[in-house]
């Protein structure tokens, strides 16, 4: 309960070049993606075909595809184990849509028996892919907006709903501005997997790339936003676009160490800013946190474990000490402490209270965070059998801690 996704070394990206380059051959779907872009006139050059082929949709779409053939899943089996519709799951494989959260792709991968280092990858093209359907929606459909929609299409087979993808197409048609705009369109996003191939590279040979604050930054000087530090910053990285990170978000008043990896803390302060900021809790830094970042008002400053002792004895009148124990349990007392599960699903705040546990609450993760409301849903949920077992880890850990000897027994 203690950790966060435990996120491998990454490999290098299979399935997207061909033989004579060195890698593995391109799988069946993306070849008839290649192929389409040929038949339809959209092929103008060599250069141009090279680019349009390696966008991030097709990447991520290539890298589910090549877990589900090496798996040997159908369709349906991949949507009984994930709770997905079918039609979803061919959709993400295929590559003509890209799920608006990370949680499907990730349950997936899960069930396909990806590495810790295989689902590290995936996360980073999706993030990546997710940026691109953001820039050819426009500015009119943020990639991260306040509340993402939370509608879920009628499921195929039984298990939980997930959010539907954006109605942006993963193949968007050329933007406005004739051919030189769609060329500069595609050169940017080469820069952009470009970047992000070098990072993986790097991280693969256990290199550290420490960037300077004062180099390579923006016009503006705001490093976030320069060619050094790409589209997106996520889990993983080690540089200093994370550390700049780490630094404005100590800045607004969050407890994390500045050490310029993104690891589980980072993690999760992001996605709580995120939440405080209105933002998709997405977990990566696009543009939208970036921007979020640098002119937001929000504050991440929260109680303190000494208070947080007091108030959760004042509402736990019965069992004060246990209550203590098992928030102590589930997030060290942190209130802003956010954990990611293997299905995509999180907990949120001090009593680590679930995805489906909110729902039924009406609560939403900003709800969550605050540590009075967090307490005083855990309160209604121990007294529905007034007992702890919404937490049985937790629990099963109260009943091994022997009990304090009385002031008689010590005389």
């Amino acid at each position: 309960m203690r950790s966060g996704l435990n996120y491998g070394t990454p490999q290098s990206s299979s399935g997207t070049l061909g033989r004579r380059g060195g890698g593995a051959a391109p799988d069946r779907g993306l070849r008839r993606t290649l192929g389409r872009h040929w038949a339809d006139g959209r092929g103008c050059s060599r250069q141009e075909f090279t680019l349009k082929r390696f966008t991030a949709a097709e990447r991520f779409a290539s890298r589910l595809r090549e877990l589900r053939q090496r798996a040997d899943y159908s369709y349906e089996t991949l949507a009984q184990k994930t709770g997905t519709s079918r039609s979803s799951v061919h959709r993400y494989c295929t590559g003509s849509s890209v799920p608006q959260d990370y949680g499907p792709a990730h349950r997936i991968a899960v069930a396909c028996g990806a590495t810790p280092a295989e689902l590290r990858e995936l996360h980073r093209l999706w993030a990546l892919a997710d940026v691109e359907r953001a820039e050819a929606a426009g500015p009119t459909a943020p990639a991260e907006s306040a509340e993402p929609a939370e509608h879920a299409e009628p499921a195929e087979s039984a298990g939980p709903a997930e959010p539907v993808e954006s109605f942006a197409s993963a193949e968007p048609a050329p933007p406005a501005g004739g051919p030189a705009s769609e060329r500069r369109s595609w050169r940017r996003l080469g820069v952009a997997l470009a970047v992000t191939g070098l990072v993986l590279a790097l991280a693969a040979w256990g290199v550290s790339v420490l960037a300077s604050p004062a180099d390579d930054t923006a016009p503006d000087g705001r490093l976030l936003f320069s060619d050094a530090c790409g589209p997106v910053i996520s889990m993983g990285q080690n540089d200093g676009c994370v550390r700049d990170v780490q630094e404005r978000l100590r800045g607004r008043g969050a407890r994390i160490g500045v050490d310029g990896s993104f690891g589980p803390e980072t993690l999760r302060r992001v996605t709580a800013f995120q939440v405080l900021a209105g933002l998709v809790p997405n977990g990566v830094v696009g543009d939208p946190t970036k921007k979020a970042l640098h002119e937001s008002q929000v504050r991440m400053e929260t109680w303190s474990p000494e208070k947080v002792r007091q108030r959760v004895r004042e509402v736990f009148t019965e069992v004060p000490d246990d209550a203590v124990a098992i928030a102590d349990c589930q997030s060290f007392l942190d209130p802003l402490h956010i954990l990611p599960n293997t299905n995509g699903s999180r907990n949120w705040g001090l009593f680590q209270i679930s995805d489906a546990r909110l729902g039924e609450l009406g609560g939403t993760p900003a709800q969550a965070l605050d540590p009075e409301w967090n307490i005083q849903a855990a309160r209604k949920l121990w007294s529905r059998e007034r007992d702890f077992g919404d937490w049985p880890h937790c629990e099963r850990a109260l009943r091994k801690t022997p009990a304090a000897p009385s002031a008689s027994a010590s005389r």
